[in-house]
């Protein structure tokens, strides 16, 4: 293969697109969507739902903004309100629960996606002090950030 076609391949590769899935879409997709618009926003569509509809988070708007992400206007949603509001056409949905990557096998029945599952803890699920149950959350912030960084560097571009 030459140059130019291992560059064509790669090129074609790009996504433009991309959909961050979690059970309740309140705190590990927010913050991927976060994230991926901080290091991408200008060269690539970002959005986040989950499976089911949860309530803001107060630990998540306050990690993220920590490093300068205001997430305190995110307001939860769904696949399906997604689907009704805007349609799924995204090129990559990236799955940070078991249950939601099986909701985004179950959609790519019937949308043209690839998708990808990145197992992410619930830091929610933290005990202890305020202090603890935040950096249960940075720990998460910083694994996403890395994550999105180093794995979509290539394909979204920046």
């Amino acid at each position: 293969m030459s140059a130019a076609d291992d560059k064509s391949r790669v090129q074609s590769a790009k996504v433009q697109s991309v959909l961050f899935v979690c059970g309740y879409n309140a705190i590990r997709s927010p913050m991927a969507e976060g994230l991926a618009r901080h290091y991408f926003g200008k060269s690539a569509y970002i959005q986040s739902a989950g499976v089911r509809k949860g309530e803001p988070d107060g630990f998540m708007s306050a990690v993220m903004e920590e490093i300068g992400i205001d997430a305190s206007r995110h307001r939860a949603r769904t696949l399906d309100e997604l689907e009704e509001w805007e349609g799924l056409n995204f090129d990559l949905i990236i799955t940070l629960t078991p249950e939601a990557h099986h909701a985004a096998l179950e959609l790519t029945r019937t949308i043209a996606a690839d998708v990808e599952y990145w197992p992410t803890p619930d830091p929610s699920l933290e005990q202890g002090s305020r202090e603890q149950r935040l950096d249960a959350y940075r720990d998460v912030r910083d694994g996403l950030a890395h994550r999105i960084r180093e794995t979509l560097k290539d394909r979204l571009g920046s």
